[in-house]
């Protein structure tokens, strides 16, 4: 550890894991090392059936490849040390890494929900202006509408960092959580932290609120074309494009809310729930989002079926 007039930084933390489990450590690594190799597998597979098969070579598919890279790299940022915790005592992260895994971290969640909105918008322009979808979502589009989520991810989570360099950190170096998260590392500081949190905050609220409201207004256009659909048919064909993604938000929003208000709000919440929640958020979507795709959208669910079995009749719609 350090400790002096000139720096004020701890040269290391010590992530808990699981506050109050740690016993069943070795336990808990099991489904986590399970997820992570799920995720790798369910992701490379949906990014190499869209690299083969040409007839998925459209921005819904490309939109969900950049899903499915962002996922890996996420996972990637967070399992491997949680495993080095849970199996291996291996708690102790170094001051600068921990403060690059949180900034990673928080930089593809908030990459992640701009390709939501990205896949919103995509289901909004296939339903609602389908004679204009190729001239609107051309290739470029695509690539400029990642490229605006990336930059404004790395812009938005930049001064998190920068901001936590600047706190002194004498003594308490022990983050009670499985990851080195934001608020965990901020709370641990020996000063005003009001900049950061208010800062975090704002961050969150305003990614929450502008990236939800954009899928809100999407859906909200999109049944309004959906039940002026003369046909029963064609109405759940058109649901039914949409059924993948509206699980993926599910999935990502749901426990990423429970863990923002558990940090401001729920002071009851037992710490080993909220560290639970907190991790599942990171490692459940990204096993979860290849697996729904796959079984909701028939043309990755058939060149699958194809990939690995080809001499299996591919079912008719």
């Amino acid at each position: 550890m350090e400790d002096n007039g000139t720096r004020h930084h701890i040269s290391s933390f010590f992530l808990v894991g699981i506050p109050g489990l740690q016993d069943m450590h070795c336990w808990i690594g099991i489904p986590v090392l399970l997820l992570f190799a799920l995720t790798l597998l369910g992701n490379s597979t949906i990014i190499a059936t869209v690299k083969l098969e040409s007839s998925l070579h459209q921005p819904m598919y490309f939109f969900l490849c950049m899903l499915a890279m962002n996922d890996m790299v996420l996972t990637f940022c967070t399992a491997p040390k949680m495993l080095g915790i849970f199996w291996f005592n291996d708690h102790m992260v170094g001051f600068n890494i921990c403060l690059a895994q949180m900034y990673f971290i928080h930089t593809l969640c908030i990459i992640e929900s701009a390709l939501l909105v990205a896949m919103a918008f995509d289901r909004f322009v296939a339903i609602c202006i389908p004679l204009h979808y190729t001239s609107i979502l051309t290739t470029s589009m695509v690539i400029k509408m990642g490229l605006v989520g990336v930059s404004r991810a790395i812009l938005m989570v930049l001064p998190c960092p920068l901001l936590i360099k600047r706190l002194p950190y004498y003594t308490n170096y022990i983050i009670n959580h499985a990851y080195c998260e934001h608020m965990a590392v901020v709370k641990l500081a020996n000063a005003n932290t009001l900049i950061n949190r208010a800062y975090g905050i704002s961050v969150a609220l305003s990614v929450m609120i502008l990236d939800l409201g954009l899928i809100a207004a999407s859906y909200i256009k999109i049944l309004q074309a959906v039940f002026q659909l003369s046909s029963q048919n064609a109405r759940s064909k058109a649901l039914g494009t949409c059924a993948a993604h509206v699980c993926t938000i599910l999935v990502s929003y749901t426990p990423a809310l429970f863990s923002f208000l558990t940090h401001r709000i729920g002071k009851k919440v037992p710490p080993s729930v909220h560290i639970i929640f907190a991790s599942l958020y990171l490692l459940v979507p990204p096993t979860v989002n290849p697996l729904v795709y796959g079984i909701k959208t028939k043309q990755i669910r058939d060149q699958v079926v194809g990939l690995f079995f080809p001499n299996k009749k591919i079912s008719e719609p």
